[in-house]
């Protein structure tokens, strides 16, 4: 039993546990080693266990090895809503709608790139705009818009022919959550996204360069075109921008002013949810599926970017480079799906019915499917693919990152961003940032350790590690 914060902790499992259930809710699940449990601020148990007292939950509540606090829920959340008598909750789906991860193969080894690394960075820093207030290059119309985030990636592929059509069927949902309405959307929500599409933002979103560092499972990898050590792989780490945030911030603001209609109890109002079926859950989820695809339509043109970039670098074409997307996988989600719910005495365990998952900082990890899972940039990331373990255990979802230790202002304090620059080139690791600020935010020390994050839950057997990748280059917003 491992006891923090006045919360007792009982050992179920391999980096498993579950909380003492001494309140009236669901179960409260942790898949982390005890090393990971100690690094979790205060604020994610007493908001787990708030998120575990929603009504209309089945099965058990879960907090992955990532997991810090948020608003509302933990960044790292998962949970399951009955689709006929539950809940939607935006705080647990977060304000980033679909922030998610896409992973990019050449045939370029490290060898190949070191000479050129500055300049392609350089070039993807003007290509690919970081930072708040920044514009892409794709220039759209209202009317435009409306169908990239109805239609998602299939549209901007054949409509405006940016991005390849293979690249499709490696999208999560190939690249179009069903259901999306841009009548759901405010105008304040489409003006704000208009000029955003292929831009990274701020924050903890990246382009990033990286090399093969270590292949785990050699067969896995070759399916998913990583064939060697040093081999050159491009992440992308972004979500749906303003666009998904106003979507977040208006439904917040409509289910707040209606809460009284709902009769339901909450500890905690930045969770505030509406009946699944209710007129305000319907038009919230339709808008959710546009943000959801705005975010799909942006890595996707980030992609055609990153190709023009390459093209330009090396005299070849993207085809001849292979270019490949191995898998883009989002967070930040709520999804309807079908799942065996996990043993769960209070909660109907072993039964099988539709649900609608929150996937808060989580990401989805069916059988076979690729998982991506980012580090913090002084670090390295990791490809892994989905297992059955996760379907049974967790509604078929793992972590999503290495997870924050320390607040963005605290980061600031104890390094400048500048120092953090030279320090990451002289470990051979070239960055490019909107602001010396916000590299220092993303320093390396405020992240959990992203192997021990990855430990964690394949000891858990939610995901199975495939392959490690070390940053050589890094553009952040």
């Amino acid at each position: 039993m491992v006891n923090l914060y006045g919360f007792e902790l009982n050992k179920i499992g391999e980096a498993e546990y579950e909380v003492k259930n001494d309140y009236q809710g669901s179960a409260l699940r942790i898949f982390a080693e005890e090393k990971l449990l100690t690094k979790m601020d205060e604020e994610v148990f007493i908001q787990a266990r708030n998120v575990a007292q929603l009504p209309g939950l089945v099965g058990p509540t879960i907090i992955m090895a990532d997991a810090h606090s948020g608003y509302g829920a933990p960044i790292g959340t998962v949970f399951a809503m009955d689709a006929e008598e539950g809940y939607v909750s935006p705080g647990a789906v977060g304000y980033d709608i679909n922030c998610g991860m896409r992973l990019i193969t050449t045939n370029l080894f490290y060898a190949e790139l070191k000479n050129s690394i500055e300049k392609l960075i350089n070039l993807l820093f003007d290509y690919v705009p970081a930072g708040v207030g920044r514009k892409g290059f794709l220039k759209v119309s209202r009317e435009e818009l409306k169908k990239l985030v109805q239609d998602g990636v299939s549209y901007l592929v054949s409509a405006k022919g940016i991005g390849w059509s293979n690249d499709i069927r490696h999208i999560e949902e190939k690249g179009k959550i069903a259901g999306a309405d841009f009548s759901s959307v405010s105008k304040e929500a489409v003006d704000r996204g208009m000029s955003q599409l292929a831009t990274l933002g701020s924050g903890n979103h990246y382009l990033e360069i990286q090399k093969v560092e270590k292949i785990i499972n050699k067969d896995l990898a070759k399916e998913l075109g990583i064939k060697e050590v040093n081999q050159i792989v491009v992440m992308v780490h972004c979500g749906s921008r303003g666009f998904g945030h106003q979507v977040c911030t208006d439904y917040l603001r409509i289910f707040e002013r209606h809460l009284s209609e709902f009769k339901i109890v909450l500890n905690d109002r930045q969770l505030v949810c509406a009946p699944i079926h209710s007129q305000y859950a319907k038009e919230y989820l339709a808008g959710m599926a546009a943000a959801a695809n705005f975010a799909f339509v942006n890595r996707e043109a980030i992609t055609y970017q990153i190709r023009l970039a390459f093209e330009k670098v090396f005299g070849k074409s993207a085809e001849e480079l292979e270019m490949n997307l191995v898998y883009d996988v989002a967070h930040n989600m709520a999804k309807f799906e079908e799942h065996e719910i996990p043993n769960n005495l209070k909660n109907n365990g072993g039964l099988k019915k539709k649900v609608l998952v929150h996937r808060k900082g989580a990401t989805r990890s069916f059988p076979g499917q690729p998982v991506i899972i980012g580090g913090s940039m002084e670090t390295g990331s990791y490809l892994l693919v989905g297992s059955g373990e996760a379907m049974k255990k967790a509604f078929g979802s793992t972590a999503h990152g290495s997870g924050r230790t320390m607040s963005r202002a605290k980061a600031k304090k104890m390094v400048h961003g500048q120092k953090l620059w030279q320090k990451m080139k002289s470990q051979g690791i070239i960055v490019r940032s909107a602001s010396w600020a916000g590299l220092a935010e993303e320093a390396g020390f405020a992240y959990k350790n992203i192997s021990d994050v990855v430990e964690s839950i394949s000891s858990a057997g939610l995901s199975k590690p495939v392959a490690y990748f070390r940053p050589v280059g890094n553009i952040k917003g």
